[in-house]
């Protein structure tokens, strides 16, 4: 997880550095799916995320604008310069886990919120 693209770089590059043989002993290191990183400043996304926040704000629901460690599919349309916003669907815990649930009072309020950015963008 990295902020900025350019710190990603970085320590994907000093990863694969690492690499190398000693005293007849390899280390290999082969690199897999890495996520671009997501940054708020693309064109379009601040834009999208006050439309939301403010349906937010009609629904009587706080919309905080922040960025998250994880990944989504927003890592990759955002890198691609699509404006993007990531977590929007129903609330939940323990993500990932064997405890992962989502709160079902949610439901209608998240739908409600992402109907109306749908018609607002449309």
């Amino acid at each position: 997880m990295a902020k900025k693209q350019e710190d990603l770089d970085d320590g994907v590059a000093r990863m694969m550095a690492l690499q190398g043989e000693i005293d007849g002993v390899a280390f290999e290191v082969k690199r897999g799916v890495t996520r671009l990183v997501w940054e708020p400043n693309q064109p379009g996304t601040m834009e999208i995320f006050n439309f939301a926040k403010d349906i937010a704000q009609e629904l009587g629901l706080e919309l905080k604008g922040r960025s998250q460690s994880g990944g989504s599919d927003a890592n990759f349309t955002g890198a691609m310069g699509i404006a993007s916003l990531d977590s929007l669907g129903v609330l939940g815990a323990g993500l990932h886990t064997l405890n992962e649930h989502i709160f079902v009072d949610s439901l209608v309020q998240r739908a409600k919120l992402m109907a109306g950015l749908l018609m607002r963008l449309s």
